[in-house]
Order: structure tokens, then sequence, then C-alpha cells
């Protein structure tokens, strides 16, 4: 029996956290696999941890609660979650509905098939997706490129977050960047290690930043600077 470790990220998403983890809970998984939900809240100030307390407390979705004193970002959240979670396979799952559950067995497969130590969800492989967002579209193409001529990798979506990794794999990773820096940062390690790394296409309900979408072009001048760090530097 192999197990999905889930790692969720949260920051102030009161209004979808539940519906998040029913999909996460209610996932189809491939035969022998079994689940794990990690959900580290990043100091949420909308009533999202009182919320994941009081589901904690029901027992409808069992999972592990990790909570951070003050906000510290995705990229600290996650490796909370990374050192929490204790399956064979570690799966980012975002908490704002974005990225659909319903996509596990093909973000699975190459590794259970044991073609892959990391895989990729790509938005840009033609799966079934919400049309937004020209410039935000042509953001992600400019730093999956730039990525892409450091790491000698030729990956559709870099920024994408639906990555999943073999345990033994993130653990060889060590990660600094505090905020979303961090998809930047993960791929430039997992490109130096020379990691055996597939893409599949899976589908995106991306938001509006009235619906709550967080990312900004600050974020994209850091992922440029991430991208230069971790591939130049270490």
């Amino acid at each position: 029996m192999k197990k999905l470790s889930v790692v969720v990220p949260v920051f102030n998403e009161i209004k979808t956290i539940e519906v998040v983890l029913d999909r996460v809970g209610a996932a189809p998984l491939p035969e022998g696999v079994e689940l794990e939900i990690v959900v580290v809240d990043d100091a949420s100030t909308d009533g999202t941890r009182a919320k994941l307390e009081e589901l904690a407390e029901s027992g409808r979705q069992p999972f592990k609660l990790v909570s951070h004193a003050e906000n510290r970002g995705k990229g600290a959240a996650l490796r909370s979650g990374f050192a929490a979670a204790a399956g064979d396979f570690v799966l980012v799952q975002d908490a704002d509905l974005e990225y659909h559950p319903r996509d596990y067995p093909v973000l699975l497969q190459p590794l259970l098939e044991e073609d892959a130590d990391v895989v990729f969800g790509s938005r840009f492989l033609g799966g079934p997706h919400r049309v937004l967002f020209f410039w935000h579209y042509q953001g992600n193409r400019f730093l999956t490129l730039l990525s892409n001529m450091f790491t000698d990798l030729n990956l559709s979506d870099m920024e994408t977050g639906y990555k999943v990794f073999r345990k033994e794999v993130l653990d060889k990773l060590t990660l600094h960047s505090n905020r979303f820096a961090i998809e930047p940062e993960m791929t430039a390690k997992v490109a130096k290690l020379r990691l055996r790394i597939f893409e599949v296409p899976i589908s995106y309900a991306g938001r509006t930043y009235a619906e709550g979408k967080k990312i900004g072009w600050k974020d994209g001048v850091a992922a440029v600077w991430a991208i230069l760090r971790y591939n130049l530097f270490g």
C-alpha cells in the first residue's frame, strides 16, 4: 500500500476550505493508494483557523493541522507541510478551488509506474480551463521560458500549483523561499538533481482578484529573482 500526502497551504480561505477538503477526501485514487491530508494554516485572520479546528474536531474528513503563529507565506507553509507529511508521494493542493483533485490519478500515474520522480500538472497542455487574464497567462509563459533557459528543461508550466514528489526526493531539497518564489526554487533544485520529471495535462479554474486571487506583479518580480538566484547560486 502506497500513501499519498496532500499538503494544503491555507491563508484566509474561509469561503473555500471546507469545499477543498471535501474534494480532496472524495478524490479518486488508484488502487493501492491511501490518503493523508496535511493542512497548514499560515496565520489566517478571517476565521479560517477556527473553521479548520471545527472540521478537525468533527472527524468528517481526518487531517493533520499545522498552524503558524504569524503569516510567513506559501513557501513557508509548504515547508511546514512537507516536514509533517508521512506519505510515499507528496502533492501540493492549493486551497482556492483553482485546481481540482479529480486530476490526482493522472498526476500519480507516472510515479506509480516508476517512470517519474516528480510530476508537474500543466495548465497549458490542453486540459479544460477557465478563460481569464491574458497578461497573467503571458507572465506565466515568460517565467517558464526563463526558468527553462537555466534548467535546460522543456516545461510548459513551471508555475503550476500541482506538483507531486516522491518523498525521498523532497527530503533531498533544502528550500528557503517563503512566498510564491517557492515554485521556481523547487523547479531549479529538482533540475539540478537530474531527476525524472514528467508533465501531465490538468484542468484549471482560475479565479479573479475579486474572488480572492492573491498573486500579483510583485510576486512575478520575485519569481524572476528566484530563477536567477537558485539556478546561478544554488
